[in-house]
Parts: structure tokens; sequence; C-alpha cells
């Protein structure tokens, strides 16, 4: 079975800017290309799982997120890195009501799972919120990083400051 490193987008891919949508705000994390490197070699899957409320908020539009994900999608690949796939929940709790995918919920991950037949107790979370460790824990990720520059206590098994500690 596959194993996946799942990645949060914004604070782990890309710098953390409130509602990014436009390609030319995009600006990657320092280290994220080289982990997804390593990992990749060690036979990970690179999935992203992201909660995008600005979707449901109107603050930018479904094909607006799309546009920004294909590009991602082939910006990594020309540095060498292959995105398997992104997942993203567009609801916001206050709006659209309870769902499944928004994290702390694990519906993304779950759906991975099923897409790709993933090995969850194989598989990495990188996230840098409480709420993507929660996610991943519910859905069995059995290692969960959390990075974050303010975290001293986490539901993750380790917090790094930067993502060259995982290299």
């Amino acid at each position: 079975m596959p194993k996946a490193l799942f990645l949060d987008r914004d604070g782990v891919v890309n710098v953390e800017k409130n509602y990014l949508y436009k390609i030319e705000d995009f600006e990657l994390i320092d280290g994220i290309v080289e982990v997804c490197k390593h990992y990749e070699t060690l036979g990970y899957l690179i999935i992203i799982v992201t909660n995008q409320s600005g979707i449901s908020r109107g603050y930018y539009t479904q094909e607006d997120f799309n546009r920004l994900s294909q590009w991602m999608i082939e910006h990594f690949k020309s540095l060498g890195v292959t995105i398997t796939h992104i997942y993203h929940c567009p609801h916001h709790e206050s709006i659209d009501g309870h769902c499944d995918c928004r994290k702390p919920q694990p519906g993304m991950f779950l759906e991975a799972q099923k897409d790709f037949d993933l090995d969850m107790a194989r598989s990495i979370m990188i996230g840098d919120n409480e709420r993507d460790i929660q996610a991943a824990i519910r859905a069995g990720v059995a290692t969960n990083i959390l990075l974050s520059l303010e975290a001293f206590e986490s539901n993750a098994n380790k917090i790094v400051r930067s993502l060259k500690e995982l290299l």
C-alpha cells in the first residue's frame, strides 16, 4: 500500500497570506521543495489538504482556486516534485454548517485514503495549526509534525521551527 506525505497548503507549502488565490502572491516556504523531494525518494505520494473557506466567504471563486492549484502542480513539477493531488474544503461552518471535510474533521484525508489506497499508519502530516494535526490523527495518520515558531505543546509527534529540520 502506498504512503503519503500530507501537507497543509497555507503556512506549510506557501507563506501564509490571508485568502491567497493569486499566482503572483504565491511564495514558497523555505525548505518545502527539498522536503518534498526527500520524501518522494522514500516512496511517499505528496498530497495537499487545505481548508479554503475563502470560496464560501466569496473572497475568491472555485475557478480561482483551481487555477492556482493547477499552476502549483506545474510549478512543483518544474522543480522536480510531483504533487499527486490537492484536496480542499471550500466550506465555512458559519456559512455552510457542519461538513466532514473542513479540518479538524478528517474528510479530506479519508477521501485521499480511498482514492489512493493509502497506508495511513505509514503516512505523515505536516501542518501549521493544531486543527491540521487533529484531522490527521482522526484519519489514522501515525506521524504528525507541527511547523510552528510559537507552539511548545501539540498533539503532534514533533514540533519543528523550520522545514529544514526534517531533512
